[in-house]
């Protein structure tokens, strides 16, 4: 991958709070993983602000530096380019996430929606990714069978057999949105991504377009913001909060996730917090609906 001399590297490690690493290691490559995880959010709020965004990493790098975030066009778009911008071997993959409960977890098909990133270093390749939410929280080895134990949850990595060189990673069983996610071999540029990112950040059938969603990692749990319903992920369990207001909802977004939203005035706020409460509201309709053909069944 080469490096985009026009990004702004510098602003970028000042939001991680790292410096430029003397040489590409292991550790630096951990340590930014971490920080990227701690610190820049994973946010669809500019698709429920209506605002276009692209796949351009110099552009996500430029939001982020403001101190926003993104999602995983975005985010792993960013990282990719900061990575191989101070030395790193880098790789951009077609994705797809599949849910816990798909029935195609080994399909061959590839239904794209998410960028992933494989780094080589020091002898070894890694999968990196700061675009799926809640995990990992620190890359791991490309290597079949491998499982760790990150925070309260346990992931792994296995060969994809959908794909002659593709990769499988399997997040924890108790994660209620994201069961796994597969990744084809072959390199690919940041627009191999346009296609895919018009589709999430448009359609009225996307869950970006569906719902607000904001998700940060610690190396104890996870931050989850989806609608209204804020969660708490960590060894004791999953703790839940219904946000009432909008001064209650944006205040977490300051206080839990950095996000000052410096660049959201005041219209577009209350805008902004209709349209989380009426999504809300579908998604407690729906419930009532599950529940209601669940008792006549």
């Amino acid at each position: 991958m080469r490096p985009d001399p026009k990004a702004d590297i510098d602003g970028y490690l000042a939001r991680l709070g790292l410096e430029r690493p003397v040489r590409a290691d292991v550790e630096w490559l951990f340590a930014a993983h971490r920080a990227h995880m701690e610190r820049i959010p994973y946010e669809n709020l500019e698709i429920q602000l209506g605002r276009a965004t692209s796949v351009d990493p110099g552009e996500a790098i430029a939001r982020i530096a403001r101190g926003r975030g993104g999602y995983c066009f975005h985010l792993n778009g960013a990282l990719g380019t900061l990575l191989a911008s101070v030395g790193y071997e880098v790789t951009r993959h077609r994705a797809e996430v599949r849910g816990r409960n798909a029935a195609n977890h080994h399909a061959s098909s590839l239904t794209i929606n998410h960028q992933a990133l494989s780094v080589v270093c020091e002898g070894q390749a890694w999968f990196v990714d700061v675009g799926l939410g809640d995990a990992p929280y620190e890359p791991m080895p490309l290597r079949a069978g491998y499982v760790t134990q990150q925070g309260p949850f346990t992931e792994g990595l296995e060969r994809w057999s959908g794909r002659v060189g593709g990769w499988r990673f399997v997040h924890d069983p108790r994660a209620e949105a994201l069961g796994s996610m597969v990744f084809a071999p072959e390199p690919v540029e940041p627009d191999a991504f346009a296609e895919a990112h018009q589709r999430l950040s448009t359609s009225p059938e996307s869950d970006f377009v569906r719902a607000a969603v904001v998700c940060r990692r610690d190396v104890h749990g996870a931050d989850v913001l989806r609608g209204r319903m804020y969660y708490r992920v960590d060894g004791s369990g999953v703790s839940r909060q219904l946000l009432e207001t909008p001064g209650e909802w944006f205040a977490l977004l300051a206080d839990v996730y950095g996000l000052q939203l410096n660049d959201v005035d005041q219209a577009d706020r209350d805008r902004l917090w209709v349209r989380v409460s009426a999504a809300h509201e579908r998604w407690l309709a729906d419930k009532q609906q599950e529940q209601e053909q669940a008792g006549a069944a």
